[in-house]
Parts: structure tokens; C-alpha cells; sequence
């Protein structure tokens, strides 16, 4: 049997060379941390700095807040490129109307990123707080997830910005911390308030009403703290049951601190 060596030899130049692999942006989603720029990580800096474009969510005719913090960092309007929602308050989320134009507002924003991200240009998505926190990057990163490099820059949540500039600290020893938006029905959100340790109740805006009656039946209003605006200019930090009134913006919420184990 002829060895190894006897097999006839290919010659170099006759073998084809692999073809070049497609080079293309990279898809960042940046946490913008909960509103103050001071709490903006070195990362998300730096990716703010050098990404072609910087896209962010937004009101019709107005900017997002993300955007905002982000002039603390970057001038360049150029780079910049807002998301209109189509719907923002006018509508309940499980309208079926609402779902379907979110849903086609997204699919439309997918592909518009996909083209600039297949041209070899990065894309940086601002989010307030973390972008895997409730955060409408999560929409876009499913939908291009597999196709693009994605790099996550994690930030500070706006609910770990709240409890800090409120002193309040939020868990003690073993307590359980229960996160709870409060678009939640009322009788959902008082079984759950009842059967945890501490809380943060989210998204609160005309929805404060039921909120602090589900609190009052939890037997924790003595307990929950108002954050309105954390971290931000107008920041508003009040017991809740001194709060005299039901209006509260989107970046307000509810805390409700453990009482657990203190050595």
C-alpha cells in the first residue's frame, strides 16, 4: 500500500483561497443609567464616543431622555437618530391596536438598523437605566441579535438610582425584593405586595391611584417612599402617604424597603 507520501501533492497556487468574511457594524446597547450623566459607565462612554450613529426612543417632536443624558458626552447631532414611538400613553398596552403597531414599528426599525449595520457601520441604542431592564432595546436585540455582533453595556438601573438619592436601602438580610409595574391589575398587585419582603413598583404615571390603594390593602403604605425624577433636575423624594395628590410623570416610582435581618 503506497504511504502518506506517495499521494500526489497539490500545488498552492491551484488551491482557493477562502473567500473574505463580510465585515459589519456591531449593534451596542447602551445603558444610560437613571438620568444624572455622572452615573454614565466608562464603557457606555467610550461606545457613545465612536459609534456612527446614536438611536434612541422617543415622543413624536420631542427627544428621548436617553439622548439627553447622552449630551453630556457628544455633541453631534449628526449622529444622531430618533425612534418616534407610534403610541406612547394614548392607548392601553394589550390594545390589540397597540400591540400590532408596535409590533410593525419595530420590524420597520430592525430593518432600517439592519441595512446600516450590514454596510459596516455601528449602531449605538440608547437606554434609560439598563438596556435588559424593561428596556425597548430588547425589541431590536431579538430581532437582530442573529444576525449582527451585539455588545451590551449594562448601567444603573433607575430604581437603584431612586433608593440611593432616597437613602432608602432596600433589602436587609434574606428580604426578597419584588419588582412590580404598576400597569399591573389592582388585586394582582396586592397579592404580590403581600407576599414580599421589599418592593418597587414601576411605570406609575396615571396608574399612582391604584397603586396606593393596593399599597393601603398590603398594609405597606406607611412603608412606601415617592420617587419622583431620581437623579434628575426636579427630583422629588416624599413619604407616600404624605404625597397629596395622585400626578406622577413616567420616571417616578414607588419603593417599599425590606425589614430584614440587621445584625
Amino acid at each position: 500500500m503506497d504511504g502518506p507520501s506517495d499521494f500526489p501533492k497539490a500545488d498552492p497556487a491551484e488551491i482557493p483561497s477562502a473567500p473574505p468574511a463580510a465585515v459589519t457594524g456591531t449593534l451596542y446597547g447602551v445603558g444610560m443609567g437613571p438620568g444624572d450623566p455622572d452615573y454614565l459607565t466608562v464603557r457606555a462612554v467610550r461606545v457613545l464616543e465612536r459609534a456612527h450613529h446614536l438611536v434612541h426612543f422617543c415622543k413624536a417632536g420631542k427627544r428621548g431622555n436617553a439622548r439627553t443624558i447622552a449630551d453630556a458626552v457628544v455633541h453631534d447631532a449628526a449622529r444622531e437618530w430618533p425612534l418616534p414611538y407610534p403610541y406612547t400613553t394614548e392607548l392601553h398596552p394589550e390594545d390589540p391596536a397597540y400591540v400590532a403597531a408596535l409590533a410593525a414599528f419595530y420590524d420597520e426599525a430592525a430593518d432600517d438598523l439592519a441595512a446600516v449595520l450590514a454596510a459596516g457601520r455601528d449602531v449605538a441604542i440608547l437606554s434609560e437605566g439598563d438596556p435588559f431592564f424593561y428596556g425597548s432595546f430588547m425589541h431590536l436585540w431579538r430581532r437582530l441579535k442573529d444576525r449582527f455582533p451585539v455588545e451590551v453595556v449594562p448601567g444603573v438601573t433607575g430604581m437603584s438610582g431612586c433608593w440611593t438619592r432616597a437613602n432608602t436601602p432596600i433589602t436587609w438580610g434574606d428580604d426578597v425584593l419584588t419588582v412590580l409595574p404598576a400597569t399591573l391589575p389592582h388585586a394582582t398587585l396586592v397579592a404580590r405586595l403581600k407576599t414580599t419582603d421589599a418592593a418597587v413598583v414601576m411605570k406609575l404615571g396615571r396608574h399612582l391611584p391604584k397603586v396606593r390603594a393596593a399599597l393601603a390593602e398590603a398594609g405597606l403604605i406607611d412603608r412606601a417612599v415617592y420617587v419622583e425624577r431620581g437623579t434628575m433636575a426636579g427630583e422629588s423624594v416624599t413619604p407616600l402617604g404624605q404625597k397629596p395628590d395622585d400626578a406622577a410623570p413616567y420616571f417616578s416610582m414607588v419603593l417599599v424597603p425590606g425589614e430584614g435581618r440587621r445584625p
